[in-house]
């Protein structure tokens, strides 16, 4: 058994003040007079399904309506995230667990929705919802309408495995993006692991001498370029500091060392004067070497300067120095590398690619061939169902179409003799769309947990309002049923009965909902048959309705 909607409480909606409502397992049955407010409490359910919230339905005098459900959940079926296994924060996966949804409408204003006591968006309060109730008749909220829920109900009466299909499709989808996260296709591939080569090579091939090199070309070029110039002046310079007997400061600084030898007041000037005539002669021999090594080299220059060219041009391209040159160098070669393992990776890739998805179009065709399969016997199960219902010229199929898994499921209803079949939504009235709705959920018991029909049985009456009842009976038995009903034949099989009475208190109108037990609903039944719940007659063919319900473990 699925959810279960367990108290339903409903104030300032319409000609409902405040009415709290305990629900039960199975099929329940909500009659009365027509105007008595039973409608009301299904567009109460429609408002937690986040349906259009008119402000004209707030009771006169009050500010807003409110409507509040409580759900029990069997464990693990939450409605909607928090945990991995949907269940929601806070409940056990292994436990049964609560859910609360709450929908306000003010006089003026937007509308506002709860989840478990805290805010939500009406999205959020319908997805929750949609997960817990059905609603069918003359609302906006039959799921089965929509081609998802449709293929959702064929695969169930198939009993169709989606599990092998749904694994390798994740499975190719895995490995894809893997082989996208690569770096896309073989031959974008190639074309990086050549361009890293082509260039390391180039830098490689440079051979750079340390992040300084430039500074000692550039220094040498300076030498080359100049070098007779510099000749001349080391020459000028060697003649001041060594050249011309007496004249040169070595000459001068020995004749100052030898004024001041012997004076030891003095010694330490001396010390001095000496060690100045040691840097000269360092100096001097320095200078001979200019004068005497640098030559003019035009062929060495040109060398400096191609390589100085080259270097330039390797910096425009890979760093603003040698240093982020090599650096670059160093990690093109680390992608390089990974690069090259990626390329086998996206080779095995591209072999385990074609298998994931040669074993993807495999499960594709067993699902498209189950579902096609389960057609046929679901549309004669529905088509049977229909004509028990009232329904006797009825006509239904089933369009199972699309590419691979064939996922375009289609519900397609020919309601009345001479109607082309057509969707679900476009094919029948209210009373024939929820009746219809019941044939599948007989046939699929795949529903959610509270099943609401309104208006299942407009237009039945004798044996198809029984069978009507019978078949409602046989669904509670898979699911939690509400319905609205005008027929004794339906409400005698419910497992629960309410009656909803419009009442005058103070001068206001305002409706109550009582449970019916033993007498009280034999009176109700006697009421519903004849419009007149007095009538010994009537009463009398109540208590046989009721006697003669079809359990419904044994119904449907």
């Amino acid at each position: 058994m699925g959810p279960q909607l367990v108290e339903l409480r409903v104030r300032n909606l319409g000609v409902i003040d405040d009415v709290t409502l305990s629900l039960g397992p199975g099929m329940t049955a909500l009659t009365g007079e027509t105007g008595a407010g039973k409608t009301l409490l299904v567009e109460a359910l429609s408002l937690l399904l986040g349906g259009r919230a008119d402000s004209s339905v707030v009771r006169a005098g009050t500010e807003e309506a409110v409507v509040e459900g409580r759900f029990v959940v069997p464990a693990g079926q939450g409605p909607f995230g928090g945990g991995s296994d949907g269940v929601p924060e806070g409940q056990a996966g292994d436990e049964p667990g609560e859910v609360t949804l709450a929908r306000a409408v003010p006089r003026s204003g937007r509308s506002r929705a709860w989840v478990d006591g805290r805010m939500a968006t009406i999205g959020a309060l319908a997805e929750a919802a949609s997960r817990l109730i059905e609603l069918h008749g003359q609302h906006q909220h039959q799921s089965l309408v929509h081609s998802d829920e449709q293929r959702r109900a064929l695969d169930a009466f198939g009993r169709i495995d989606l599990d092998a299909w749904r694994a390798a499709r994740l499975r190719l989808r895995l490995l894809t993006d893997e082989s996208a996260a690569l770096g896309g296709d073989a031959r974008a591939r190639a074309r990086e692991v050549d361009l890293l080569r082509y260039q390391i090579g180039e830098i490689e091939a440079a051979g750079i001498d340390g992040g300084d090199e430039e500074e000692r070309l550039e220094a040498e070029e300076d030498r080359l370029a100049e070098a007779a110039g510099h000749r001349q002046a080391a020459a000028a310079a060697l003649a001041a500091v060594s050249g011309g007997e007496g004249t040169s400061a070595l000459d001068r600084l020995a004749h100052a060392a030898g004024d001041l030898d012997g004076r030891v007041p003095l010694a330490g000037l001396e010390s001095r004067v000496r060690a100045g005539m040691a840097d000269l002669s360092d100096l001097a021999t320095e200078l001979r070497t200019v004068v005497e090594t640098w030559e003019d080299d035009p062929q060495r220059l040109d060398e400096v300067r191609d390589r100085r060219q080259l270097l330039y041009q390797l910096r425009r391209k890979y760093g603003d120095t040698l240093d982020e040159v090599l650096a670059f160098a160093d990690s093109a070669r680390h992608r390089l590398a990974e690069a090259e393992s990626e390329e086998l990776r996206a080779e095995a890739l591209d072999a385990e690619i074609e298998a994931a998805r040669a074993e993807a179009d495999e499960r594709s065709a067993e699902v498209a061939a189950a579902r096609r399969a389960a057609a046929p016997p679901l549309a004669s199960s529905v088509l049977a169902t229909l004509h028990r219902l009232a329904m006797p010229s009825a006509r239904f199929e089933i369009a199972v179409e699309g590419d691979g898994p064939a996922d375009q499921v289609a519900f397609l209803l020919g309601a009345n003799p001479g109607e082309p079949l057509a969707p679900l939504a476009s094919a029948a009235s209210g009373g024939e769309l929820a009746r219809t709705m019941l044939a599948i959920r007989l046939a699929t018991t795949d529903a959610p947990g509270v099943m609401v029909f309104d208006e299942v049985d407009a237009g039945v009456g004798g044996e198809a309002a029984i069978a009507v009842g019978s078949a409602l009976a046989g669904l509670g038995t898979h699911g939690q049923v509400l319905v609205v009903t005008h027929l004794a034949q339906v409400a005698a099989q419910a497992d629960h009965q309410f009656e909803v009475r419009k009442d005058e208190h103070s001068g206001r109108t305002r409706s109550e909902v009582t449970s019916l037990e033993g007498e009280r609903r034999v009176v109700e039944l006697s009421r519903m048959l004849s419009g007149h719940p007095d009538s010994a007659s009537a009463r009398q063919h109540a208590r046989e309705l009721l006697d003669a319900t079809v359990p419904a473990s044994s119904a449907g």
